[in-house]
């Protein structure tokens, strides 16, 4: 295994672990798991944007002061974020915009 697979492996890593996480919050809150211990949807949602949030700040950190290996899991990392907020920023758009009740008709 060449360096360049290796560092590949390593993003793909830490890309597949904050996405598992925020795919795991999703199906917890569509299935309603955590409902015997009080959460709502308030707390879904805090939780993904606090995975989401953390990962992009975990990955800038780590790609900015780690050795050569683990740069690459930064990478991944704050790639998974990233894709995690621009989600958040999504449905927040779309929410406001169905709760603004605009029809371009």
């Amino acid at each position: 295994m060449t360096e360049l697979d290796r560092g590949r492996v390593a993003a793909l890593a830490g890309f597949a672990v904050p996405v598992i996480l925020l795919v795991l919050t999703v199906v917890a809150f569509l299935h309603d798991f955590l409902e015997p211990i009080g959460w709502q949807g308030g707390e879904y949602a805090y939780t993904f944007v606090w995975i989401a949030l953390g990962s992009a700040l975990a990955g800038v950190a780590v790609r900015t002061a780690a050795p050569n290996p683990w740069r690459s899991i930064g990478s991944g990392l704050a790639w998974a974020g990233a894709t995690g907020l621009v989600i958040v920023v999504v449905l927040v758009t779309v929410f406001l915009w169905a709760l603004a009740g605009w029809n371009p008709a």
